[in-house]
C-alpha cells in the first residue's frame, strides 16, 4: 500500500509539472497536442488538472480528437465482448502503438443492465438488452440513450446497423428483418418463395422509426457489414443453403439500396465470405471450396468493378487456443469458413479471428502466425472495430 501511494504521489507531481509547463503554451498548441493522444492516454490526461479536464470534455475538442483519429491512419482499436462464462464482459483493445510492439488492453465497466453488442460508429456503440430494446452508448463516458420502440416486430431484433453520413451529419440505425414468404401449393403443402426482408430506419433524434418497405435480399449475419463512402454494405444470399451471391449497399443519405459489383473471383467455387475496410476501401474475404486459403480482395476505386484486386491470400493455421475436440472439427470441416479478416495493420500484418475463440496476427512477408492474447481474455467473444473516443450525440 505504501509503495502504491508513493507511486501515485510521484505521478501526481509529474502531472502537475506537465500541467504547469503546458500552461505556458498557447491554448491552440495544447489542443493540438492533446487531441492527438490515443484515448487511454487522453483519459489519464483528464486527471492532471481541472483546466485539462474541462478542455477534454469540451464538444469542440472531442470532435477534433475524433477527426484527428480518423485522419491519422493509426492502427485500429476494438471492443471485445463476452457473455460466457461471465456475462456482460467487455474489453477495449488498442493497437495504436502496435508498430512499437505495444498493445493496450483495458477492461470496461459493466453496463447498468445486461447488454449485447451490435455495432459501432465514431466511438458510439449500438446495443440491445434482453427485452430487445435498442440503445446507443459510449462505453468510456458511460452515457447512453434508449431508442424509440420499433414499429414492427418490437420483440425481434433483426440485422441492425449503425452509420453516420459525413454530409448530413446524421446518425441512423437500420433494422432489416428477414421474413420467409410462403405460398400454398395445395391444401396440404406449402413451399418457400423468393427471399424478402423488411426494413425500418431511425434517424437518431427523431421520435419514431420509419418503414422503408421490403427488399429482395437475405443478408448474412451482421459480422459481414462494412461502412464505406456513407454507405452500409452487406453480403446477401438467396437462401441458407447457398454461399453469398450479392454485395448490397445502403446509402445513408438517400436511403436507397443498390447492388455493388463484385470481383471476378466470385463464381460457383469461390465466393465472398465477409466484408471489412482496408485503408478506407471496401474489402472482402473470399474462399475457394477446394482450397484452404482465404483471399483478401480490395476495391481500390469505389463502385468500379475493374478496380478489385487480390491483395494477398492466407494459408491454413490452427490456433493453439482451440481445444483438441474443436481442432478436429476445424480440420475436418471447411476450416476457412471459421476465419475472419478483421483488418490490415500499418506494418502489413493481418489481424484474424478464428471461430470467435482466438485472435491471430499473420505476417504475410514471412508467412508466420502468432496468436494474440491479453490478460483476462475470454474463451468466447464477439469483436468489432471501435474508435476510442469521448464522442456523444448532439442534436
Amino acid at each position: 500500500m505504501e509503495e502504491s501511494t508513493m507511486k501515485e504521489g510521484k505521478l501526481m507531481k509529474k502531472g502537475k509539472a506537465a500541467a504547469n509547463m503546458m500552461d505556458r503554451l498557447p491554448r491552440e498548441v495544447v489542443v493540438h497536442i492533446l487531441s492527438r493522444l490515443p484515448l487511454p492516454s487522453l483519459l489519464n490526461s483528464k486527471l492532471v488538472c481541472r483546466d485539462w479536464r474541462t478542455l477534454i470534455r469540451d464538444p469542440f475538442f472531442i470532435s477534433k480528437h475524433l477527426s484527428n483519429l480518423a485522419e491519422a491512419g493509426n492502427d485500429p482499436s476494438f471492443i471485445l465482448e463476452s457473455n460466457w462464462p461471465i456475462p456482460d464482459q467487455r474489453h477495449f483493445i488498442d493497437f495504436f502503438d502496435h508498430s512499437e510492439g505495444k498493445v493496450i488492453s483495458k477492461k470496461l465497466p459493466s453496463s447498468p443492465m445486461p447488454m449485447y453488442l451490435v455495432d459501432s460508429c465514431n466511438g458510439l456503440l449500438c446495443m440491445h438488452d434482453t427485452s430487445r430494446s435498442v440503445y446507443i452508448c459510449n462505453p468510456f463516458t458511460r452515457l447512453y440513450i434508449e431508442l424509440p420502440k420499433l414499429i414492427k416486430y418490437p420483440t425481434l431484433v433483426g440485422n441492425l446497423g449503425l452509420g453516420f453520413h459525413q454530409k448530413t451529419k446524421e446518425y441512423k440505425v437500420i433494422q432489416i428483418v428477414f421474413r420467409r414468404k410462403l405460398r400454398r401449393v395445395d391444401s396440404s403443402t406449402t413451399s418457400t418463395t423468393s427471399s424478402e426482408s423488411e426494413v425500418q430506419i431511425l434517424t437518431i433524434g427523431s421520435p419514431s422509426w420509419r418503414d422503408l418497405g421490403t427488399i429482395p435480399y437475405r443478408f448474412i449475419h451482421s459480422k459481414t457489414k462494412a461502412l464505406v463512402n456513407g454507405r452500409l454494405h452487406w453480403l446477401s444470399k438467396p437462401n441458407r443453403y447457398t454461399t453469398a451471391s450479392l454485395l448490397v449497399s445502403f446509402d445513408l443519405e438517400t436511403e436507397q439500396f443498390q447492388e455493388v459489383p463484385k470481383p471476378d473471383c466470385c463464381g460457383s467455387e469461390r465466393c465472398l465470405r465477409h466484408l471489412m475496410v482496408v485503408r478506407g476501401c471496401l474489402s472482402a474475404g473470399a474462399f475457394h471450396e477446394n482450397d484452404e486459403r482465404v483471399e483478401i480482395w480490395v476495391m481500390k476505386e469505389y463502385g468500379a468493378k475493374e478496380s478489385w484486386i487480390k491483395e494477398l491470400s492466407i494459408g491454413r493455421y490452427m490456433p493453439p487456443t482451440l481445444t483438441q475436440q474443436e481442432s478436429r472439427h476445424f480440420i475436418y470441416s471447411k476450416r476457412n469458413l471459421f476465419v475472419r479478416v478483421l483488418c490490415v495493420l500499418k506494418n502489413g500484418e493481418i489481424l484474424l479471428e478464428y471461430k470467435s475463440r482466438a485472435l491471430v496476427i499473420y505476417d504475410p512477408q514471412h508467412e508466420t502466425f502468432k496468436e494474440f492474447t491479453f490478460p483476462e481474455m475470454p474463451r468466447w467473444f464477439k469483436i468489432i472495430i471501435h474508435v476510442g473516443s469521448l464522442n456523444w450525440l448532439h442534436h
